[in-house]
């Protein structure tokens, strides 16, 4: 079973990447356990490469050469110790085996080797969202030998790779007639186990029935057999978004998702659909259980595998769910796209424009059934992929209805950091004549739940949703309002509790009497505010920062200088508690610098309180030591 090629020549050996160093260490010690794995990630390979190789012989028919007839083979040798996964796919050239099997050209690999922590589960879905399952071929074997030839070349241009995965690798030219690639396995002696029929043929179809190619294996026969039998499909062989789904049963929908997604976790949920009539397409989406390492990174693969009438087109296809969905992993299959579409093509097309809109529907349909019918996993899902989804409403108008639903936030009614509470579960406690739904954002979750703020709000028992991720005021920007409520800022622009609270004449923030200190204070801060008033936010803090109705609050504008861009000019509105102690001090004070003094440092602790950054802490500092010292004398 070992590749029977003439002379070698050209020989060089290399030096392993050192990412890749790093992941064949911890690849071989993290997923020691679950070994079997490999077999799967093999057979993935080679049904890609024989996928890659059906596309591109639709325009390039010599590309198959004299052997039409695709598929996978497996075969073992239990004395050698060896195992075989041989396909007559694309194959690859010398350089294409450098680039894919000496080095991870994809971006974010130091922070992916960076995730890797040492703990076993969590290591080994990392490892396999990344998607290098050649490498777990090491995870049995002691050395691998890799024969290939890319479609097209002469055989004279085979190429031979070979390592232990110690740190270097070997390459060099050969002679090769089949095209594709065969990767031999040399088993560890702890791992010759693999090296058996019926456990080969146990794992293909507990892993890869459903691959749309015959993976075929040789019976074992007795020695003295007249002559070897003819090659048997030991799969379906059948493309399983294809099947009708009272055919499928839910381990197969498992597993297919782990060869697509090359997760080692079953997801959380799943939805096959076809769809018949005016467009003709078959979809099937799965909701993953846990994020990936790069999600937060916008130009990571993602996106579809796409096929258009069961011929694979191209991995990754992202044009057929909106970005603020990049978790989603499945297979659509069209009947109406040209099997030459590109991915310039695909933007520019009708049709799917139309899928995409369906699919978008589907997906966040998916995630409404799941958040109704299992809160718990819901749960689990929210706070993996919660700050994605909060990206919907400002990238997906169309569907904001959709996404309200599922969005899940902190809020005073249980002050605990999870978010958990849903808008439909706020407006099932609101008070009964209110007419708005009331959030603060804040820099933690910690500022938010002691922001000054709030005070009149616990006071009257008005329910405030607690908001500290860098995305929520941009989200609540776009979110202007659900069910008919508004959604509300409570530090922005005067205090309005609407009809719900009926306020009596003492309630009523009263300037008249307090205007000469409004004035005073105004005076003294004209360059830090943009106008001093009395408040009726307070009953405990003396001193709060508003925002003008359409001012930019500080996360909104923390983002934008941090990508470079102008932040706007604006300045907050101080607000004063007339009945707390310092300000009543503050009014009686007739020395002018040490009345400046108190106003700094009343501002300045409104800011500390806002989350707002001093603008100079110093000139605090000395204000506050100058003024403890007089209390002191």
């Amino acid at each position: 079973m070992t590749e029977t090629s003439s002379q070698a020549t050209a020989g060089e050996t290399l030096g392993f990447q050192a990412e890749v160093k790093q992941l064949l260490h911890l690849m071989i010690h993290s997923l020691y356990s679950n070994r079997e794995i490999f077999l799967r990630e093999l057979i993935s390979n080679a049904s890609d490469a024989t996928d890659k190789l059906r596309f591109q012989a639709i325009a390039a028919p010599e590309l198959l050469e004299s052997n039409p007839d695709l598929a996978i083979r497996v075969a073992f040798d239990p004395e050698a110790g060896t195992i075989s996964v041989s396909d007559n796919g694309i194959g690859m050239s010398r350089e294409d085996v450098i680039a894919q099997l000496g080095t991870i050209a994809r971006s974010g690999t130091a922070e992916f080797i960076t995730s890797l922590t040492g703990d076993e589960s969590r290591d080994a879905n990392l490892i396999g969202q990344f998607g290098v399952g050649f490498y777990s071929a090491f995870i049995v074997a002691k050395r691998v030998d890799v024969f290939t030839r890319r479609a097209g070349l002469p055989v004279e241009q085979g190429v031979h790779w070979s390592s232990d995965g110690e740190g270097e690798f070997q390459v060099a030219d050969i002679e090769r007639a089949d095209r594709g690639t065969q990767v031999l396995l040399h088993l560890r002696d702890d791992a010759r186990e693999f090296a058996d029929d019926f456990r080969l043929r146990s794992l293909i179809r507990k892993y890869s029935d459903h691959i749309a190619f015959p993976v075929l294996m040789a019976p074992v026969v007795p020695d003295d057999a007249e002559e070897a039998p003819a090659e048997e499909a030991v799969n379906t062989a059948q493309a399983l978004w294809t099947r009708p789904r009272t055919e499928v049963q839910d381990d197969e929908y498992r597993e297919f998702y782990k060869h697509i997604a090359h997760d080692f976790e079953d997801p959380l949920l799943w939805s096959h659909n076809k769809v018949e009539g005016k467009r003709e397409y078959t979809s099937l989406l799965y909701l993953p259980g846990r994020a990936p390492f790069d999600l937060w990174n916008r130009e990571a693969p993602r996106g579809l595998k796409l096929y258009v009438q069961r011929v694979f087109i191209m991995d990754n296809a992202d044009q057929f769910l909106p970005l603020y969905l990049r978790f989603i992993r499945g297979v659509v299959d069209s009947s109406d796209l040209s099997l030459n579409v590109s991915r310039e093509l695909l933007q520019q097309d009708a049709t799917v424009d139309a899928i995409r809109s369906a699919l978008t529907k589907r997906a966040l349909d998916m995630l409404n059934k799941l958040a109704k019918d299992d809160a718990e996993k819901y749960q689990g899902f929210w706070n993996e992929f919660g700050r994605v989804i909060k990206e919907g409403p400002a990238e997906d108008p169309e569907n904001q209805a959709r996404i309200a639903p599922l969005l899940r936030f902190a809020t005073t009614h249980t002050d605990q950091e999870t978010a958990d509470q849903s808008l439909a579960d706020y407006l099932e406690r609101k008070q009964a004549e209110q007419d708005k739904i009331y959030y603060i954002t804040a820099d933690s979750f910690g500022a938010a739940k002691s922001s000054p703020h709030l005070e009149v709000f616990r006071a009257k028992g008005i329910e405030v949703i607690l908001l500290s991720d860098p995305i929520d005021e941009w989200l609540m920007g776009h979110l202007a309002e659900y069910e008919g409520l508004a959604l509300h800022d409570v530090r922005r622009g005067e205090l309005d509790l609407g009809g719900e609270q009926d306020k009596s004449e003492d309630d009523q923030a009263d300037a008249g009497e307090h205007q000469p200190l409004v004035d005073r204070l105004g005076e003294c801060l004209k360059e830090r505010a943009a106008t001093v008033r009395v408040t009726d936010r307070l009953t405990e803090s003396a001193a709060c920062l508003a925002l003008g109705e359409h001012d930019m609050g500080e996360q909104m504008r923390r983002i934008l200088a941090a990508s470079g861009q102008q932040v706007p000019d604006s300045k907050p509105i101080f607000e004063i508690n007339p009945e707390h102690p310092l300000v009543q001090r503050l009014a009686a004070e007739a020395d002018d610098q040490r009345f400046a003094d108190l106003a700094d440092v009343l501002f300045d602790q409104a800011s500390l309180a806002d989350g707002r950054q001093l603008q100079d802490p110093g000139q605090f500092v000395q204000r506050l030591n100058r003024l403890l010292l007089e209390l002191s004398t």
